[in-house]
């Protein structure tokens, strides 16, 4: 819900892995007062982010900025609907993590790596395509001295356990079994 803006709010949080990481942290850091917002929207590229970024972000003054971007970058240019390539994803990024470095330069970033499977809307046909952008998002993280949160190959080790439909409903958006595994790694990964 766009409409519900503060922290800790389980309409502004959504029903996926944000929530689950808010509660998360809660749960693993009882000793923080964590105010904990949720500014994704469904189906953004990077583009859409510098369009959102000072409002979204920047604004905000977070302590901890993390951000799942890609997919749509990537899944777009299949359907016809966006441009961009795995190098334009990759300098749109890079520009935001660095004005966002200039703006809160005590700011802790964290890089979360796009996935997929291959179900639904993802076929062997996205690779290795979309590959590059992975790769990018990993570069991306290093020149902003972001955690990088991995994503693709926890995805397919599970999906080899138990299917693809199990952890992403269409290849693309997790189940909430998925949210789980994403929140898990998040938290597993970053250290404060």
């Amino acid at each position: 819900d766009r409409n519900a803006i503060g922290p800790n709010d389980a309409r502004g949080l959504g029903a996926g892995y944000p929530f689950l990481l808010a509660a998360g942290l809660g749960d693993r850091h009882p000793d923080r007062d964590w105010q904990v917002y949720n500014r994704g929207v469904s189906g953004n590229t990077v583009l859409d982010l510098r369009g959102r970024w000072d409002s979204d972000t920047i604004a905000l003054h977070p302590d901890v900025l993390s951000i799942l971007i890609g997919v749509n970058d990537y899944w777009h240019t299949r359907t016809g609907a966006y441009q961009g390539t795995a190098e334009s994803y990759e300098s749109g990024y890079t520009a935001l993590m660095a004005k966002t470095r200039d703006a809160l330069p005590n700011t802790k970033l964290v890089v979360m790596e796009p996935f997929v499977l291959v179900e639904g809307a993802v076929s062997q046909e996205w690779f290795p395509e979309f590959d590059h952008y992975r790769a990018a998002a990993a570069r991306v993280a290093k020149g902003a001295a972001a955690t990088f949160v991995p994503l693709h190959e926890m995805f397919q080790s599970l999906a080899a356990k138990s299917g693809a439909a199990h952890w992403l409903v269409d290849g693309v958006h997790p189940t909430l079994a998925g949210h789980d595994a994403i929140a898990r790694q998040w938290l597993d990964t970053v250290a404060f």
